[in-house]
């Protein structure tokens, strides 16, 4: 498929996804008697807690005569209709930090800025992974949620978890199978002579945490990379990046070596930063669910920052006028 810019979407900073559902499982209730709906719902649940049954509501799991209703306090009549929406699809819910793209009861996946963590370290406690995490202790406190994978923290863009440690085995232990699409967007110095094609290596991490590339068989882990070059506005590339292997700075060890390393990115040589961040964004994460077997897509809005770089400027000049 060709790319043009437009593809993009808007210079907006909003988030938009592009999703497929999975099916979603409903329990059909009928009120018998006049009274709210938290008092309904907790004589149907009785060995639910308050707080969870809040939850369902306040999430929008509920909804009275097929319409969503946030509010416990809502007065129910006989013969009202309550369907309770097991595991449902919330979307762009927008937490301190990160955005819940897509969640059910298995996997939640989320957008991630450039500048956050994808979990702790010892210096850094607020994460994509502590943000969510109290997000989902406050409708449960047992709640909980497991790393699947990881974004680098200057990098924006599409990262999902498991909600249980099977769920996250299931795909740690079949990733190459069940991640069916993972494009990065990046923005590097240079312009590479090859407009697209494969960069293999073996990578390494050395005791000062950076990790190098070497073309010699069994000194690391095989690392492989495709490309294509989408734009080119000297001195910079646009390029799709799409990864065969998901190794540690896998993308920008490889952009560097080919001598067109990634825009902000001082650790692997980049001494251009035209917008204060490292130019890597994961546009667009496709998986099959990990219980359902549905195919599930999603892509995110390139930063309008990427696309700035781009844009042909107008240059003044007189107007052409039609001959007579």
């Amino acid at each position: 498929m060709d790319f043009k810019s437009k593809d993009f979407g808007s210079d907006k900073r909003k988030k938009n996804f592009k999703k497929k559902e999975v099916p979603q499982k409903i329990t059909k209730l009928t009120v018998k008697e006049d009274c709210d709906l938290l008092d309904f719902l907790m004589r149907e649940f009785p060995d639910r807690s308050r707080n969870k049954v809040k939850s369902w509501i306040k999430n929008k799991n509920i909804e009275i005569n097929r319409k969503i209703e946030t509010v416990g306090t809502r007065k129910l009549v006989a013969g009202d209709k309550v369907d309770i929406y097991w595991g449902r699809i919330f979307e762009g819910r927008e937490l301190k930090g990160i955005s819940i793209v897509w969640e059910d009861q298995h996997l939640i996946v989320i957008y991630k800025p450039t500048g956050l963590l994808s979990v702790a370290t010892d210096k850094v406690g607020v994460t994509a992974y502590s943000i969510l995490s109290e997000h989902i202790k406050a409708q449960n406190r047992a709640n909980r949620i497991f790393i699947v994978h990881r974004l680098d923290r200057e990098t924006s863009g599409l990262m999902m978890f498991a909600r249980s440690e099977e769920v996250q085995r299931i795909l740690q232990d079949n990733w190459k199978e069940m991640v069916f699409e993972r494009k990065y967007i990046a923005v590097t110095s240079g312009m590479i002579t090859r407009k697209d094609g494969t960069y293999t290596s073996y990578l390494v991490e050395n005791k000062a945490l950076k990790v190098y590339s070497t073309q010699e068989p069994g000194a690391g882990q095989i690392a492989i990379t495709h490309f294509k070059t989408l734009k080119r506005k000297k001195p910079y590339s646009l390029m799709e990046i799409v990864l065969e292997t998901g190794r540690k700075n896998q993308i920008r060890v490889h952009m560097s070596d080919m001598g067109q390393p990634i825009i902000g990115d001082k650790k692997y040589g980049s001494s251009d930063n035209p917008f204060k961040r490292i130019g890597l964004h994961a546009w667009i994460l496709g998986f099959t669910h990990p219980v359902t077997g549905e195919r599930m897509r999603f892509e995110s809005d390139v930063p309008p920052e990427f696309l700035r770089l781009f844009e042909e400027k107008k240059t003044p000049g007189v107007k052409k006028q039609d001959k007579e």
